[in-house]
């Protein structure tokens, strides 16, 4: 297994997690319905990425939507290089697993709007490096 430190590891946290934050805010709906969708998602990444992402306690509640927005993006920015450095295998299929959180996300509620996918195109774009 790949040790990444704490920095890393809230990096990681706040890209996957923050991405179904950010795609649930863009169009509110059946906040359960979305937050289910996304957890249910997660099995898009591998199990030790899965280990590391529930490692700790996660909270972005006492963040302004911008600023959720920018910390996001900087940490989806901060997560592929860190994993380009320490799990190149991994590096290669995270953007594909958060895009398909992201649809997941969105498609909740039984369709997809014009805002949630300005909002993956923005991620997408972050998972750019």
């Amino acid at each position: 297994m790949i040790f990444y430190s704490d920095d890393e590891s809230r990096a990681l946290r706040t890209a996957v997690f923050g991405v179904m934050v950010l795609v649930s805010h863009a169009d509110p709906g059946p906040v359960i319905q979305e937050r289910y969708a996304g957890l249910r998602a997660l099995t898009n990444l591998s199990p030790e990425l899965r280990v590391v992402l529930h490692a700790a306690r996660f909270d972005l509640s006492s963040l302004s939507d911008a600023e959720l927005e920018s910390q996001v993006l900087e940490a989806l920015r901060t997560s592929v290089k860190v994993l380009e450095a320490k799990n190149p295998a991994e590096a290669a299929a995270f953007p594909r697993a958060v895009e398909a959180i992201c649809h997941e996300v969105a498609a909740a509620d039984g369709q997809v709007v014009e805002v949630e996918e300005a909002v993956i195109a923005k991620v997408r774009e972050a998972l750019k490096g």
